[in-house]
């Protein structure tokens, strides 16, 4: 199936590097090598076939002196490496033929390969998936992020209830990235300033080490390779063995303890102080490191740093490298000698940020005694841009500001040391110019712009979901999946019923795999033939997992009233970790499995009804779950949801949407048609008008009867008979805080999933709903959301 194959790669050839590596770089014979070291061997044959073109690429683009873009994140979410890269180089087929050949199974080798834990949700895939459409697209970039030991953390339930356990994925060898010890610069904390000689100079009293590791990232067709770099932190000092040999090794070991804890854990809980700390630490860590190293790359062939933006381009995604900014102005300042305000000007001019969120609580705010205390140098700089930029606009709001209230504001210093800032979707964009930078937006005209977010084709549907890109392939000819426009080749066929069935029988297909997968990870036996019902997503209160759970509560009790009612089969399944410190996202997680406990052992309900939530879920289990998907549940509140990328994911791959007016939803209803989307619940400025109403939960609860019987039996311990209390937080905050309106849309919800019911009755209409959604989907390919960043904020254009 695929569009190419590297003429040199014969099945013959490829078998005899896959053991030559077994032999001489595992070191083991194939009589006795496990499946770890077939997939070490295939991997390392794997990258042999990057490292040409990754080459090719670094050399001609400083041959060239092009402009490199670099993307800082503190999350890329990769996921699984081994499929994705030989699926872009051409060589999936040729590599599992030769493995076929050794008596091997490529799928199930692959399967055996850990994801890499490398982020937690939506912005750190996609920026794994920006990543690849840079590199598809030949763009030179290199990605920065952390090398995290453990990542986020691997998700347990014990009692229904949450376990965070260490992830372990470097426990394994990880074969496609190099180390690059030789690339290491010293990152300082704390310390004081002082001035000598008319020169600013910080001394740091702690430091460590960041060293590089380098990851290649090919692209579609193998034609470019760009470089993500995570660095890991390493002890500045060498281990005291004086102190060690006196017995005090807890003191003989603390650099080494620091260094360690820096890339030990994405995002530790900051409920506490030293959580805060460590988390500006992290953040700072990767920002030195990475501006270091991006001005000693520009350094090597340019003498000039007042020319810097015409070849650096610096995006931010998220608040979490703002510090971007306030630290290229110092290294401009205190070690190039380049006065304030130049430099200020040179870093704006490099620098763009993205946001994400609107949510209070994700626009990070660091008190200024902590940025004081770790960062004195920088929190000097920070009040001075802020000063500088009020003074360049007078008229500028006295409430408005970078340092406010005894706080550093991140967004907004992001804003101001950044030439452009682009919102994710077109309503989010719309909404970070009204409310959350309204008097920012009306001093930079211009600034804000819009790039919606999409998703990488190749992962997302030519490696997730094998069955329906042949059927596309076989429909309208290869080479679809850099062009995801051509999916709307699909729709004079769609009027076939023979395409309509082959997508259907695609579809079931992908269902009777993932039922089998279910009963494997859960215990739990569910119908391929039922409608599976899917919220994948991180844990929060916006999202609404507590409105799904609430309306399947209320179809349980629908169907033991009525068995014999004409009821549509479902496989709800949930997928999601919850922040360690946020107590209720934990406490919807644990209302969530005591329901799916009770439900699935109801007799009366058999196949009529099951809720699924397997523990853990990461890239890899979306990649099961999004191609069997019937219905995709993106029912956040109105005006909360940024974007989201998950909805762009499950309708591509022929799911249909229930969900709000809310981040891309808008434009996905927009491009797959409103009679193809089940449209439900309050708009943006409908849900700032419901929270001024007194009581507006109390009246919706009355308004609904099963609403109240769903919190009456939540306040009963129906779902807890062991605690029958457990969930009264539950109900409390349903009738007298519910922020995230989960009331007032619950009977618009209701009617909305009463809708899907009737028209996955007819399934020959439903399967051409379905079908239309992927062949409407072209415009949410990552490749044409990079392009747009290309053009209208980094001022680059391809190599290719």
């Amino acid at each position: 199936m695929n569009a190419f194959v590297p003429a040199s790669v014969t099945t013959d050839g490829f078998r005899s590097d896959i053991l030559r590596h077994l032999s001489y770089t595992v070191g083991k014979d194939a009589a006795h090598a496990s499946l770890y070291d077939w997939r070490m061997a295939l991997s390392y044959a794997l990258r042999d076939r990057i490292i040409t073109p990754w080459f090719q690429a670094t050399r001609r683009t400083w041959a060239e002196d092009h402009k490199r873009v670099y993307y800082l994140s503190m999350e890329f979410l990769i996921g699984r490496i081994l499929e994705d890269a030989a699926i872009n180089i051409g060589l999936r087929e040729v590599a599992a033929a030769a493995l076929s050949d050794l008596g091997q199974d490529f799928d199930l080798i692959a399967d055996t390969e850990p994801d890499a834990a490398l982020g937690n949700g939506g912005l750190g895939r996609l920026a794994a998936c920006y990543m690849e459409s840079m590199a598809t697209l030949g763009c030179p970039a290199y990605g920065y992020g952390i090398r995290y030991e453990h990542g986020l953390f691997r998700q347990e339930f014990e009692h229904g209830q949450q376990v965070e356990l260490a992830e372990d994925w470097l426990s394994q060898k990880h074969p496609f990235e190099f180390e690059r010890p030789e690339c290491a610069y010293t990152i300082g904390f704390n310390g004081n300033v002082e001035t000598t000689g008319g020169r600013t100079v910080w001394r740091p009293d702690e430091s460590v080490l960041a060293s590089a590791y380098d990851m290649p990232v090919i692209g579609w067709s193998g034609r470019w390779a760009n470089t993500l770099r995570l660095w890991s932190a390493l002890p500045s000092s060498r281990f005291d063995l004086a102190r060690f040999n006196r017995g005090d090794y807890t003191a003989a070991a603390e650099s080494e303890t620091l260094a360690r804890t820096i890339s030990r854990v994405l995002y530790p809980d900051d409920t506490t102080h030293q959580g805060k700390e460590l988390r500006l630490k992290q953040e700072f860590f990767l920002t030195s490191a990475t501006l270091q190293d991006i001005l000693r790359r520009y350094l090597d062939s340019h003498s000039d740093l007042r020319a810097l933006p015409s070849k650096v381009a610096i995006q931010m995604n998220d608040t979490h490298p703002a510090l971007a900014g306030p630290e290229l102005i110092r290294l401009l300042t205190d070690h190039h000698g380049i006065e304030f305000a130049e430099a200020m000007e040179i870093a704006r001019a490099c620098l763009g940020y993205t946001n994400h969120t609107l949510l209070p609580e994700a626009l990070e705010r660091w008190s200024t005694w902590l940025m004081g205390s770790v960062l004195p140098r920088h929190m000097q700089i920070i009040e001075r841009i802020d000063d500088h930029h009020l003074k360049a606009h007078p008229k500028r709001p006295h409430y408005v500001g970078i340092v406010k209230h005894h706080e550093v504001r991140m967004g907004e210093l992001a804003f101001i040391m950044s030439h452009r800032v682009n919102g994710v979707s077109a309503l989010h964009t719309d909404l970070v110019k009204q409310r959350l930078f309204p008097e920012l937006d009306a001093l930079h005209p211009g600034r804000i712009i819009n790039q919606t977010n999409g998703i990488a084709p190749r992962r997302w549907l030519r490696m997730a979901n094998p069955r329906l890109s042949a059927l596309i392939s076989e429909t309208i000819g290869a080479g679809w999946e850099d062009h995801l426009d051509r999916l709307s080749e699909l729709e004079p066929h769609i009027e076939d019923k023979g395409f309509r069935d082959a997508f259907a029988a695609a579809k079931r297909a992908n269902k009777v795999s993932t039922a089998r997968w279910i009963k494997e990870a859960t215990g739990v036996a569910v119908s391929p033939d039922a409608l599976f019902d899917v919220q994948i997503k991180r844990i929060h209160e916006y999202k609404r997992q507590l409105l799904n759970i609430l309306q399947t509560i209320a179809e349980w009790h629908t169907i033991r009233e009525t068995p014999s009612g004409n009821h549509v089969p479902r496989v709800k399944i949930f997928g999601g970790k919850a922040a360690p410190g946020y107590a209720v996202a934990k406490e919807i997680i644990h209302l969530i499995n005591d329901v799916a406990r009770v439900i699935n052992a109801d007799p009366k309900v058999g196949d009529l009804l099951k809720v699924i939530f397997p523990p853990n879920y990461n890239v890899s289990m979306a990649e099961r779950l999004v191609p069997a998907a019937d219905l995709s549940e993106q029912i956040s509140t109105a005006g909360k949801e940024a974007s989201g990328t998950g909805n762009m994911k499950l309708s591509l791959n022929g799911a249909l949407t229930i969900g709000t007016l809310d981040g891309a939803n808008v434009e996905i209803r927009d491009h797959v048609g409103p009679e193809n989307f089940f449209l439900f619940g309050m708009t943006a400025d409908e849900a700032i008008a419901r929270r001024a109403i007194d009581d507006h939960a109390r009246e919706a609860i009355l308004s609904s009867q099963a609403l109240q019987d769903v919190l009456q039996m939540l306040a009963e311990g129906r779902f807890s008979p062991d605690q029958p209390d457990r969930y009264h937080g539950v109900v409390n905050r349903v009738w007298h805080h519910d922020y995230f309106l989960v009331a007032s849309d619950f009977a618009a919800y209701c009617d909305a999933q009463g809708e899907v019911d009737k028209a996955y009755r007819d399934g020959d209409g439903w399967a051409r709903k379905a079908a239309l959604n992927t062949a409407r989907m072209g415009y949410f390919s990552s490749d044409r959301a990079i392009r747009g960043y290309m053009k209208e904020i980094w001022n680059t254009d391809s190599m290719l």
